[in-house]
Formats: C-alpha cells, structure tokens, sequence
C-alpha cells in the first residue's frame, strides 16, 4: 500500500497512475466497463428502432457480467494479498454505475419516462450512491471475522439491483414495454404522470440505505 501511495502522490512519471494499481483493481475496472456499455446500449436502443431489442438484451446483459467481475475482484485482492484505499474507492464508484446508474438507464429505456418517474430513479442512484459513501465511511468499525471481512452488509448491498434487472428482463420477454409496462401508468396526461413499478426502484433504494438491516456476508 506504501508504494502505492508513493507512485500516485508522485508529481513526474508516464503511466504513474496505471503503474499504481492492483491486479484486482484492474478487475474492478471492468465492472466499471460492463456499467457503462450497459448504459450505451440503453441509448442505442432509444435512438434506434424500437422494435428491435438487440440493444436492450445486450444493456441487461452487461450487468451480471458487471457483477461477476465485482466478486471476482475481491478474490483476486485476497489471493495476492493486496488491498488499498483506491481499490476500495474504484469498487464502490464501478457498483455504483453498474448497479446505479446502469439499472435506472434500463428503466427509463423500457418506458419510465415521466417526470415523476425520472425522480423515482433518481433517488434510486442517490440511495446507492449514500449507501456506498456510508460504507467506505463504516467499514473500519464493523464487526470482523477471522478472515478480516465485515460480517454482515448494512442495508441491502447495491448489487441486489440484479433482481431488479432480472424482473426488467422478464418484461422485456413478455415485450412489456414501453406503451406496455404492467401496471400501465397513472395520472396521465397531468405533472404527476408516473408508473407504479418505479416504486420498486423507491423501496430498493430504501432497503440499500437502511441502518437497521443487517445482511450476513457469505
């Protein structure tokens, strides 16, 4: 960790900053990755045909591969026996993207469009984004096991967007989209036009910032 701290906090030198990094945090990178071309083939699809879900399959499909790596990456830190500070930052910025935003993209692509809608997602990404402050805050303080992980998660993690996902696919294969998204859309045509199913995104991001769930970690 010293030498890592030495080589960013260095003023001169080429690629310092790649130098830097840890093979796990190389991993984490592409968790990063997965969240954004998630986000990309959201936007190919509003731009393109809609009746076409090629971009819309792939944008859901770059998630679990976003999580895969966000496991793999944990493993890989304790095999080499190499953490730091920045690995901890870049993990939590990359869920934050894969598991935040990239999720919420999907749900205004399928259809959650509206102002109220849009708000709802929104407060999604910010109960994400404060529960993964929180951690990088608390994680010192937590409980311990033998192996020095926490033993258990505050809130529900952010990766358990994925079965939030998992339902979007499932409407996508119904080709409930769109004009179609179940539970149709109340108070149309007034301010406060919204979809009901934006409140499952609403309860998410009150579940991920709970003080008083306690999930154990496998």
């Amino acid at each position: 960790m010293d030498k890592q701290k030495l080589l960013l906090s260095a003023d001169a030198g080429h690629f310092s900053l790649v130098r830097a990094m840890h093979l796990a945090d190389l991993i984490t990178l592409l968790n990063g990755f997965c969240g954004v071309m998630s986000i990309f083939s959201s936007l190919r699809y509003c731009l393109g045909d809609p009746d076409s879900l090629n971009h819309l399959w792939l944008a859901l499909a770059f998630l679990p591969f976003g999580f895969f790596f966000d496991a793999f990456d944990g493993k890989v830190a304790r095999w080499r026996k190499k953490s730091s500070l920045m690995g901890q930052e870049l993990d939590s910025l990359a869920d934050l993207i894969s598991f935040g935003v990239a999720p919420a993209m999907v749900a205004f692509t399928l259809g959650l469009r509206s102002v109220v809608d849009t708000l709802g997602l929104t407060f999604f990404v910010l109960c994400g984004l404060t529960r993964l402050a929180r951690f990088n805050v608390t994680v010192t303080t937590l409980p311990k096991d033998a192996s020095g992980k926490s033993k258990y998660f505050e809130g529900t993690p952010i990766p358990t967007s994925l079965g939030v996902d998992a339902v979007m696919a499932y409407w996508v294969h119904r080709r409930w989209i769109l004009e179609d998204v179940p539970l149709g859309v109340w108070a149309q045509g007034t301010p406060l036009e919204f979809h009901p199913v934006v409140l499952l995104f609403v309860v998410h991001g009150c579940l991920m910032t709970s003080r008083t769930i306690r999930i154990p970690k496998p």
